[in-house]
């Protein structure tokens, strides 16, 4: 069981977790963005906001803790993070690991073995990022849709490495919310243990047979896109919360957004006419990108009025993200 957790600003207990946010996101630039004279990044005026949102965050609900699970190369900075976690003062946790392939993997890494990559984890984790001296605090998996691909396996075999060789956990991105299942056997034949995994974004698969198979793996499962409708109706993933909750599930399920404060240039996809106006009429007012808190003012009274209780959500906000960190195993499993 570790008695420390690894923020950007150094190890904190893990009973200071507190309230936590599993899976949102500072800032992101897919790789290319550096090539676009429109795509112009003020340093100074991001932080600002960033802090602003991370304080808001505190002050009014609560959060404490910040995982920010940015692959290595959607334009990860942990110097940026640490910044604006000493200006916000809220406990901010990053990882180390790549995206998905068909959206991420560098060339370079693409022709690494699976010890080599694990070996740069370790070194995240262990030692820091770069020159930085800043470690890695979990290690993030990515795989696609509608299969994992045999380069995803291998990346997923170096962080079965990386996490046996430090302990720290494994956050996952699933494409399409689907894969789940699959990553847990890959995990499984990694030997890694499945308490030792959050599986990310199962909110997206409506069907709540799935969500039944990823707890019933023994792993978290991740509600993390909340408020992303255009992949699932908020009400849709409110009625998978509430039914885990009912069976007795609330112990492995963590509640986040996926969101950003800031991005690079523009979409990984052409946005159409009426997205692109509809964001332009939300900038203009100050509300894009959305904020974090959507899922205190929005989301839990959806909970609320499906049963879901106060102390259901406490142990889905802090609870299970400290049980996580800590390697306490799955409340009650």
């Amino acid at each position: 069981m570790a008695q420390t957790v690894q923020t950007v600003t150094g190890p904190i207990p893990v009973s200071a977790l507190g309230r936590t946010m599993m899976h949102e996101h500072l800032f992101i630039s897919f790789a290319g963005a550096e090539y676009d004279p429109t795509a112009i990044f003020d340093r100074p005026a991001f932080v600002a906001e960033a802090v602003r949102r991370l304080r808001e965050l505190r002050e009014v609900h609560g959060v404490r803790s910040f995982v920010d699970p940015c692959p290595i190369e959607l334009g990860r900075d942990a110097g940026l993070m640490r910044e604006i976690s000493e200006k916000s003062e809220m406990h901010i946790i990053c990882t180390t690991g790549f995206y998905f392939e068909e959206m991420g993997l560098p060339p370079y890494w693409r022709a690494r073995t699976a010890d080599e990559i694990a070996e740069l984890y370790i070194s995240e984790i262990t030692h820091g990022i770069g020159s930085t001296g800043i470690r890695a605090g979990a290690i993030k998996v990515a795989t696609g849709a509608p299969v994992i691909t045999e380069l995803e396996k291998k990346f997923l075999a170096a962080a079965c490495i990386a996490q046996i060789a430090t302990g720290v956990p494994i956050i996952t991105h699933t494409q399409d919310s689907v894969g789940g299942p699959e990553q847990q056997r890959l995990f499984a034949d990694g030997g890694v243990g499945a308490d030792r995994c959050l599986i990310g974004h199962c909110c997206g698969n409506a069907d709540q047979n799935y969500h039944r198979t990823v707890v019933n793996g023994g792993s978290y499962i991740g509600f993390d896109r909340i408020g992303i409708t255009r992949f699932q109706p908020d009400e849709v993933r409110a009625d998978g919360v509430a039914r885990l909750v009912q069976d007795g599930f609330a112990s492995q399920i963590m509640l986040s957004q996926d969101r950003h404060c800031g991005w690079h240039g523009k979409m990984q996809r052409q946005l159409s006419p009426r997205e692109a106006a509809r964001i332009d009429e939300l900038r203009a007012e100050g509300k894009y990108p959305p904020p974090y808190t959507y899922m205190f003012t929005d989301f839990l009274p959806l909970l609320h009025a499906r049963g879901v209780n106060q102390a259901d959500i406490a142990v889905m906000l802090e609870d299970n993200p400290r049980r996580f960190f800590g390697g306490d195993g799955i409340l009650g499993k």
